[in-house]
This record gives C-alpha cells, structure tokens and sequence, in this order.
C-alpha cells in the first residue's frame, strides 16, 4: 500500500475519540456502534432496552451500553451530561427511532405524538445535548428516510414520513447554526434496510417485491451499508461536508 492509500484510509479512523449512538442495541443503530468501533472509537451504546445495549457493548472491544429514552427530555441531558463529564464528544449518531404505520385519517393524536416525540424531538434534545460537550471537529449524523426526501406511497405512514422530513431540514439547520462551532451535522436516508425495524412488512411477500420492483438496485439494503455511510459523514475523510442527507436508497430517490 503507498504512502498516500495510507493516509487515505487513515482519514476514515476514529482513533482516541468518543462516539456516542443512540437506538443502538439492534438494526441500523447497531451496525453503526460496531462500525464506529471498528475504526478506533470508544462507542457508548444508548437504547431504551439498557439490557440489550449493555449485551451488545460487551461484544465490542471499547464499549458500554446504557439504558435512554430519547422521547425523555430531562433524562437525555442527565445522560450526556454524565458521558460528557469524563470528556469531550466526538461523534454523535441519532439512530433511535419508531414508526406507527396507520392511514392519515385513522392515525390517532396520540400516536402522532409519540412517533415525532421519538423521531424528530428527540434527535433535536440529543443533538443539541451531546453539541454541549463537543468540541471543533466534532460530528453528528442523524438517520433521517428516505421517507424524508418523498412522498412513499407503497402504504400509509404518515407520522414517520413527517419526521423524518423534519429531521431532514432539521439536519440542514443546525448545520448552518453550529458551522461557526466546527460541528458538522449530516444525515443519512436510508431505503428499507433489512433489521427488525421493518419485521412487520417482510412478513407481506407482495410488499417486499413492491419495494424491490421501485428500488433500481433491486433489493433492500443492508445495516452495514448504511453504517458504512455514517462512518464516512462522521470521520474526517467528510470534513467539508455539511448540511448533507445523503440517500443510501439504493437508486429510488433517482428516478
């Protein structure tokens, strides 16, 4: 390998710097922890089931796993307050997240709610606390949708599809807001990715050859490709990049 391939890849590490992920006991938030592990971070896995995250950080080689409900306001500043007492925040990865998929005419107030309260409020509260305890240089990557950049279409789902648009222009905005900080704030838009997120929908075969037939690429993406996405917006290799969702859709938002 030559010099320059050398520092190249180097520029994908995250070597001596805190990463924190939230929803990350399982799916796309998951592969997000092992990946940023796996380029030298100490990971601080954050899930609203605190066994699965502690179970999942033990596997990790400089991990911890602790319990947060990202819809909890004053429980998600005593967390990073906590993380951020022993250092600085590098890396922030908003991965937690629901969807209630239910026509618009039938979608009760109720489960609106709790689907922006998670989505879209409670990336805005982890964002802005974890950009607390950060210094310049630092990153956050939110998980927006693809369901963010468009109307869907395939079924109903109409509380996820508004926050993750919000989470979206909520991404450009903080950006702007945080760039004289040198914090950068970037998204990805995931296409239908292959966890348990979307168990409900893989048991409907028709639907699952719906979502291929749209997707050019032809198939569902995979947690690791997203991750390998955030890995890439959150490292130094992205460093003039900001304000960017970028669709990791496997084609769809193209046609």
């Amino acid at each position: 390998m030559t010099d320059a391939a050398s520092r190249g890849l180097a520029l994908f590490r995250l070597d001596g710097r805190v990463a924190v992920v939230t929803g990350a006991a399982s799916g796309i938030g998951l592969a997000c922890a092992r990946l940023l592990g796996e380029a030298g971070a100490q990971v601080v896995l954050l899930d609203l089931d605190a066994a699965a995250a502690e179970r999942e950080a033990a596997q990790l080689a400089n991990a911890t796993g602790r319990a947060l409900d990202v819809s909890d306001a004053p429980a998600i500043d005593r967390v990073f307050d906590e993380i951020g007492a022993h250092g600085p925040i590098d890396v922030l990865v908003n991965s937690a997240g629901m969807a209630i998929r239910k026509p618009s005419l039938e979608v009760s107030v109720a489960d609106w709610q709790k689907v922006i309260d998670v989505n879209l409020t409670g990336t805005f509260l982890c964002a802005r606390a974890a950009a607390r305890h950060m210094k310049p240089g630092a990153s956050i990557v939110n998980i927006a949708s693809i369901m963010g950049l468009s109307g869907g279409g395939l079924y109903p789902n109409i509380s996820y599809q508004t926050s993750k648009g919000g989470v979206v222009n909520m991404t450009r905005a903080l950006a702007v807001e945080w760039a004289p900080l040198e914090i950068r704030v970037n998204a990805v838009g995931p296409t239908w990715t292959r966890t348990p997120f979307i168990g409900e929908l893989e048991s409907s075969p028709a639907l699952m050859e719906r979502i291929r037939s749209v997707t050019p690429l032809q198939r569902l993406a995979e947690a690791d490709e997203v991750a390998a996405a955030v890995l890439f917006l959150a490292s130094p290799a992205a460093a003039m990049i900001t304000g960017h969702t970028l669709p990791v859709d496997g084609g769809f938002l193209a046609q």
